[in-house]
């Protein structure tokens, strides 16, 4: 989200999202605010560190990564703060994180390579994560009273998984990590996260093709994906969601933009690309109350206060529709 108030945050997700409000991030507040600094703010017994190319492993928590605790400790507080105002615990409230692959591709080893190049730090990397989100996750529903859905954001897999990344010094390729370690890694996550939560687990990726399949393999209950290019795919990425819609996935479809567009476009509109994506699939659309749960086209952060209220509004009025259509769609 936009801004840097945790007051600000907690009171428009709590206002404008009851049913399902989630734990705000605020990126404009710096390092240590960002999807790594506050993943790697999780981590139990490792220690990351800024260099001039990013973060990287440290022999021992510095100012960055106490600075990421605290600003996720106060994110919490502030949450349960708000939600304590509000007089009664929502149901279900989301945190999210980057996940195992996205992390390790993101974070240097000491000698300046990427973690993700060495398999036996991956795994440790892993491990400790999944050791700090039990942790915050019972936090979290402990201070809100809530049950906790978890969010695993993966953006950098489809370069994992492509060969797509380069060494932080530019002069190396990244080799591809094959598919079922890909699998086998995130199930590990996914699987703690719901054995924490008694919740289905979420995954997250903005990529203009995301692996739906191999985020189903690994446990995925739900997958959230950028809805704005679904026109154009490509027959093998829809069948992917029709496989997806079939085996019972939910999908978080992108559908409300990020960013300022002016005037808030119509909900017509605005559902435009479901719509189209499941009378191409052949699905009934009382599938999109059923199996899909409209979102922004992605993060908020580039968003104005009065776009963020607006998109957040749009996004709550548009899953409505999806469950009582109006007669002109």
């Amino acid at each position: 989200m936009p801004g840097t108030d945790p007051r600000e945050a907690a009171n428009i997700v709590l206002g404008e999202l009851p049913e399902f409000p989630y734990l705000p991030e605020l990126p404009a507040r710096g390092v240590g605010a960002d999807i790594i600094g506050r993943s790697a703010a999780l981590l139990v017994d490792l220690a990351v560190d800024v260099v001039p190319s990013g973060y990287r492993v440290a022999a021992r928590p510095g100012s960055v990564q106490r600075r990421a605790v605290d600003l996720l400790r106060k994110d919490v507080d502030t949450l349960d703060e708000m939600v304590e105002r509000a007089g009664a615990s929502p149901g279900v409230v989301k945190v999210q994180l980057a996940g195992p692959w996205t992390l390790t591709a993101e974070i240097e080893l000491a000698r300046g390579h990427r973690v993700l190049t060495d398999r036996g730090a991956v795994r440790e990397f892993t491990e400790s994560l999944v050791e700090g989100l039990r942790a915050h996750i019972a936090e979290v529903a402990r201070r809100t009273g809530s049950t906790v859905v978890v969010q695993l954001d993966e953006p950098s897999l489809p370069q994992v998984l492509a060969g797509a990344l380069r060494s932080p010094s530019g002069y190396e390729q990244v080799p591809a990590v094959p598919q079922p370690e890909a699998v086998e890694l995130l199930a590990r996550v996914i699987s703690a996260a719901r054995a924490a939560t008694g919740a289905p687990v979420l995954v997250h990726c903005c990529a203009p093709r995301p692996p739906i399949a191999l985020f189903r393999k690994a446990g995925a209950a739900g997958v959230s994906l950028d809805a704005s290019s679904l026109d154009g795919a490509p027959t093998a990425f829809t069948d992917e969601l029709g496989q997806a819609w079939d085996s019972g996935t939910v999908l978080l479809l992108g559908l409300v933009p990020s960013t300022d567009r002016g005037t808030r476009p119509d909900l017509r509109t605005l559902a435009g690309p479901a719509l189209r994506l499941v009378d191409r699939l052949g699905f009934s659309r009382t599938t999109l109350a059923e199996l899909a749960v409209p979102t922004p086209s992605c993060g908020l952060a580039g968003a104005s206060t009065s776009w963020l209220r607006t998109a957040l509004s749009a996004t709550r009025d548009l899953g409505k529709a999806f469950v009582e259509p109006p007669e002109d769609w």
